[in-house]
């Protein structure tokens, strides 16, 4: 079974890839061990963050620091055992995270985030899935002045750079707009022109068929079995292809180290549950509780809680510690009900240590191209990625300077 391309991996980023080559008159291979959507693209906030600009930086203050390092924050927990292999990768995190490299980070990387709404659009409508999409923006929220006025400077600040929209709402319009929500809450932001997602998993099954509609295969098998120019082990036999994407997410690394590069990927851990909300209670949008660092978010299944991060080896046992010890204040947020799943969903986000996704080919190697390591926005940014990448191969040119996102900036 011979194809021009294999993408590995059929998380949101691998079957966007897949499907903008599939459109591009491609013979695309989409494979993955299990079906599409079913590891971190499963589990996320559903969020499609055009107000992302900045990406997540690791904190500079040394009194938010000491917080952490006593490992009881809700926002975030790590693993004792972790801590020494994960040094280097948290020693660079750190320091791209000053103010200046911080700042320069966010103009190579908002004009990914700029196209993260119209190209998810695009390709849900092409799909038949747009209904999953909800253009309503979604919101933090503050317990505390000072809290609030820290988050409204900053949305000020990304209004001024690069326009990011949002929208100021004082406790009474904070009620209109969610009136089950907690009534002693000061206020929030809601950012408007965000999308939600109401099911991550239907959006990324929906990507998966319109790529099969267009004629590509999807194949049960293990990525990590590909062998140079190129071929990989599946439940249906040995396929080969020009060239391969390695699309997947935390797992890249297990691929791409076998290759010869030592790429600095770590990973932040987070975990789900769904409850059902009281009788009459409604919850319209996606709400980040900003002082505690979970969020809830209305689903198909149930209301979604969501965890911050979790520092651990990607394949450590679970410890959900930190879904149980928001639980009690997220009740006290929104009158939610019974849980729903039998079990903590866990997920891990790929992370690089400057913020940025890989994006682009390898130094070394004909014809192999990376598309992984986008943290907390994979989910946000798995459109534009797959149009991008796509673009690459077909020579093309791309939709945004991809240049901030080559392989080779690690000097690997």
């Amino acid at each position: 079974m011979k194809f021009d391309t294999i993408v590995l991996g059929a998380g949101i980023v691998g079957v966007s890839v897949a499907a903008h080559l599939q459109k591009r008159g491609r013979s695309v291979a989409l494979v993955d061990l299990r079906q599409p959507g079913n590891e971190t693209s499963f589990g996320n906030a559903g969020l499609i963050q055009r107000e992302g600009v900045y990406p997540y930086a690791f904190p500079r203050g040394w009194q938010k620091l000491l917080r952490y390092a006593r490992n009881q924050s809700t926002d975030v927990r790590y693993h004792p055992e972790a801590m020494l292999k994960l040094a280097p990768f948290l020693w660079q995190y750190w320091r791209n995270s000053h103010p200046r490299r911080h700042a320069a980070i966010a103009r190579s990387y908002a004009p990914l985030i700029e196209h993260c709404v119209t190209e998810h659009r695009a390709l849900a409508q092409e799909a038949g899935a747009s209904s999953l999409l909800r253009p309503i923006g979604w919101m933090k929220i503050f317990r505390t002045a000072a809290k609030q006025d820290e988050e409204t400077s900053l949305a000020e600040q990304w209004q001024r750079e690069f326009g990011v929209e949002f929208d100021a709402l004082d406790t009474t319009r904070l009620r209109q707009t969610e009136p089950d929500l907690d009534t002693s809450l000061l206020g929030g932001l809601r950012y408007v022109a965000a999308d939600s997602v109401s099911d991550p998993n239907a959006l990324v099954t929906a990507y998966a068929k319109y790529f099969e509609q267009l004629g590509g295969r999807f194949f049960i098998g293990d990525g990590t079995t590909l062998k140079d120019q190129w071929a990989v082990y599946t439940h249906e036999g040995l396929i080969e292809a020009k060239s391969v994407v390695v699309a997947m997410g935390p797992w890249s690394e297990q691929v791409t180290s076998r290759l010869g590069y030592r790429l600095p990927l770590a990973v932040k851990r987070g975990y789900h549950m769904h409850y059902a909300a009281q009788p009459e209670a409604r919850l319209n949008h996606a709400v980040l509780d900003v002082e505690h660092g979970y969020l809830i978010a209305p689903m198909r299944r149930g209301i979604r809680l969501t965890t911050g991060a979790e520092l651990a080896h990607r394949d450590a046992p679970r410890t959900p510690t930190q879904l149980n010890a928001v639980e009690p204040i997220a009740r006290t947020l929104f009158p939610l009900a019974a849980r729903i799943d039998g079990e903590p969903w866990m997920g891990a986000r790929p992370c690089t240590p400057d913020m940025m996704p890989i994006i682009g080919p390898a130094a070394r190697h004909k014809d192999l191209w990376f598309a992984f390591g986008h943290a907390h926005h994979g989910f946000t940014l798995g459109a534009v990625t797959g149009r991008l990448v796509a673009e690459m191969m077909t020579g093309e040119s791309p939709l945004v300077n991809v240049h901030p996102f080559r392989a080779n900036r690690f000097s690997a």
